[in-house]
């Protein structure tokens, strides 16, 4: 894992860098970047708009000249002809560019949302994704961005298209008969008058429920997929997919409760405004304007032609609606995101001198009134392994993670080679600072690139040396494609093949300091004895502090810091610790049980043999 560069991030930021910022409404700070294409988008939009009145009003023209007492006029003809055609084609041409430039201006802004939601999330606090489900947090980056699509490249047309076309069909048509124009507005009014019922709090909150719901249902599909391997393990899938199915009935509760909502309201405006309907008012209005006289047939024509066209827009324009609600949701949660707060980069970056590493009356709590380590102090000195062992929930993995600074303390000091961890340049923190967790998560690339991850430039041969320390160099070349074969593709590899890769990548870096949370938990006691021979061969004064969990590892260790409550209880040599017949004994005492227990189960099989 590698943190982003802060320089790499501003030299790889786009205009909507600051997207994050609360001081703009969501929306606005979406298209400020973009308000000339956006622009254009609406200039273009509007031309089309207009020239698209222009067939149906020749077609009106044709049919006043045609009805005419009298001969034909072929010139008069010929001429509205061309005028119909011509408004075609312009239509055409500026909608066309429109759309255009909608649809690329949409690509360079979701690409832009990506990239910053890429580079926040490379920042913030790692506490912070434990917090979330994966699901959810897919949602954001996947669909949320994608929503945005339609407001963008879509949805400006049909606004424009929504105004211009019943304005400039208003104006036309008030010039031919007012009254006969107030009728045929009755579709427009009637379905206008069902939005105040889709914006009540009921229907906001519902289809606030939907959205969550939306994001309930991708989260637990991905984690059904990603689990079922290991829920079929002990049997229980059975019960994981009940779990799935509740997920998706209260998803379809959701839905259900949303529909019966909004149907209904849906289908009025839909019959106001739908073709026979508004043909049967204009019809109405137009039998009586002409049977006292006051409407020639022929100024009934502009009526049933341009009558459709108040309507059909106005249709468009509650879908453009949708879309912009449905984008500033998506906007909202993207900004949710934007909005976390990154660990601070320091002003005047210090480097520091060597790699010892000192903690100073260390405290720090996931919440404000609950403290994980209390009044931590300890010393890492160049060249040493550090244990750190205690029961479930001590607050080992929270001391680990504050080295590599996955979180600053609430209190106290982290000192590498002098200086505090807050002092020193994230870029140059993990040039130092390599670690390998329990729950390995490796790209979907090649081996090869996987191992190399921390150094991107390192030859085949660093990268196979790398993996023979690791113990995985022999499984990896029984892969269809050796080290060019592909995490996911043609490399199916299990929890402590992983584990390896992970170390082999941990151990390339050959950084001064190494951290493993339990690295090697799923690893067989031949690989994790080899992982330990490599860690000692390796060149240089390494500092390793380790979350031990075999007796092997603490037998090894310079130095373990028995940790209860989140406080040290003992410290010192293994040896010194035994015997002094305290709390690091006990513990001692139960580990060596619980592998007696594990030697005596029937068939000889060890913990970890099967992820071999």
């Amino acid at each position: 894992m590698s943190a982003i560069d802060p320089a790499e991030a501003r030299e790889r930021s786009t205009p909507l860098a600051d997207a994050g910022s609360a001081a703009e409404p969501g929306m606005g700070r979406l298209l400020r970047p973009f308000v000339w294409s956006f622009a254009a988008v609406v200039i273009f939009q509007v031309i089309g708009a207009l020239a698209g009145l222009a067939p149906l009003l020749a077609v009106v023209e044709l049919g006043r000249t045609l009805l005419k007492p009298g001969p034909v006029d072929r010139d008069h003809v010929w001429a509205v002809v061309t005028v119909g055609a011509v408004g075609m084609f312009v239509r055409l041409v500026f909608t066309a560019a429109s759309s255009g430039i909608g649809h690329v201006m949409d690509g360079k802004v979701q690409l832009a949302f990506r990239r910053q939601l890429a580079a926040r999330l490379g920042r913030v606090p790692i506490g912070w994704f434990s917090k979330r489900r994966t699901g959810e947090l897919a949602k954001v980056v996947g669909e949320d961005v994608s929503a945005v699509h339609p407001f963008i490249a879509h949805t400006p047309g049909e606004i424009v298209s929504a105004f211009v076309v019943p304005l400039a069909s208003l104006v036309y048509l008030f010039t031919v008969d007012w009254r006969l124009t107030l009728i045929a507005l009755i579709p427009v009014v009637v379905a206008m008058g069902q939005v105040p019922f889709m914006m009540t709090p009921t229907r906001t909150r519902e289809q606030e429920e939907f959205d969550t719901a939306m994001g309930r249902i991708s989260s637990s599909v991905i984690e059904f997929v990603q689990g079922i391997a290991v829920v079929k393990a002990f049997g229980q899938s059975g019960r994981a997919h009940r779990k799935f199915l509740k997920a998706t009935d209260d998803f379809v509760v959701t839905f259900q409760t949303w529909v019966h909502g909004i149907s209904p309201i849906a289908a009025r405006m839909q019959l106001a405004l739908s073709p026979p309907f508004v043909l049967l008012v204009v019809l109405i209005g137009g039998a009586w304007r002409v049977t006292d006289g006051d409407l020639t047939p022929a100024d009934l024509l502009p009526f049933l032609l341009l009558g459709l066209g108040l309507t059909a827009p106005v249709a468009a324009l509650g879908h453009g609606f949708d879309d912009i609600q449905a984008a500033q949701r998506a906007v909202g949660r993207i900004r949710e995101v934007l909005d976390v707060q990154s660990l601070p980069e320091p002003a005047t970056p210090v480097a520091p001198q060597g790699h010892r590493v000192e903690l100073r009356d260390v405290r720090f709590g996931y919440e404000e009134d609950r403290e994980v380590l209390r009044g931590i102090d300890l010393v890492l000195e160049p060249g040493t392994v550090t244990a750190i062992v205690g029961p479930s929930g001590s607050g080992k993995s929270t001391l680990v993670q504050l080295l590599p600074r996955f979180f600053d303390p609430t209190d106290g000091q982290i000192l590498l080679g002098g200086a505090d961890l807050k002092e020193i340049g994230s870029s140059q923190l993990y040039r130092m600072v390599s670690f390998v967790f329990q729950d390995v998560r490796l790209l979907r690339a090649s081996v090869a690139d996987n191992i190399a991850l921390a150094v991107p430039r390192a030859s085949l041969d660093d990268v196979v040396r790398a993996a023979k320390l690791a113990n995985i160099h022999d499984r990896i070349l029984e892969l269809p494609r050796g080290y060019e074969s592909v995490i996911g593709e043609d490399a199916g590899l299990s929890g402590g093949e992983a584990q390896r890769i992970a170390i082999a990548r941990a151990l390339l870096a050959d950084t001064p300091i190494l951290v493993l949370d339990e690295a090697t938990a799923f690893a067989d006691p031949q690989t994790e004895q080899a992982v330990r021979r490599a860690l000692a061969t390796l060149e240089g004064n390494r500092t390793v502090l380790v979350i031990a969990h075999r007796l092997e590892t603490v037998a090894d260790a310079d130095n373990v810091v028995m940790l209860e409550d989140g406080q040290i209880a003992e410290q010192g040599r293994p040896a010194q610790l035994l015997a002094q017949e305290g709390k690091f004994a006990a513990f001692w005492r139960s580990q060596r049980a619980a592998v007696a227990d594990e030697i005596e189960v029937p068939g000889g099989v060890r913990q970890g043999d099967e992820a071999r």
